[in-house]
């Protein structure tokens, strides 16, 4: 057996549809177009979620809300997770590259930190916004907070 003697399986190669020579053929006439409307015409390409004139789906169904385009997104970080961090590492700050370090946020991310839990040591967190709760939890465990 060698590369000039390779053929396909049996059965697994078909003709193609020789459509419009002549009516002899059983695909003349109207070339499996049908009878008139857009589809028979040359050049008919669908729309995408075009529905034969009814309204479409994207239009009928109603919009819901507002995205401001300038919104800022932050990546939230709970006291708990620093909490943890900070008794796994024996860490007394917390700061941006500490936090990418340790996955909890990518370099171009904007961090701000949440207030869920409570943080039991002294820390010196530094991030980009910081919650009301989270701010006096970790003044009223002795740390303190910079604004990046």
């Amino acid at each position: 057996m060698n590369l000039s003697n390779l053929k396909p399986a049996k059965g697994s190669i078909k003709n193609s549809k020789r459509i419009g020579r002549g009516t002899g053929s059983g695909r003349g006439g109207t070339s499996t177009r049908g009878h008139k409307g857009a589809g028979s015409r040359s050049g008919h390409k669908n729309k995408i979620g075009f529905e034969g004139g009814q309204m479409p789906l994207q239009r009928r169904v109603p919009k819901v809300g507002f995205k401001p385009i300038n919104r800022t997104e932050y990546v939230g970080v709970n006291l708990d997770v620093i909490q943890s961090l900070v008794e796994k590492f024996n860490l007394t700050t917390v700061d941006f590259p500490i936090l990418i370090e340790h996955g909890l946020a990518s370099k171009n991310d904007l961090v701000k930190i949440l207030g869920r839990g409570e943080v039991k040591a002294k820390l010196d967190i530094t991030a980009h916004a910081f919650s009301a709760t989270a701010q006096k939890a970790i003044e009223a465990a002795g740390g303190s907070i910079v604004k990046l």
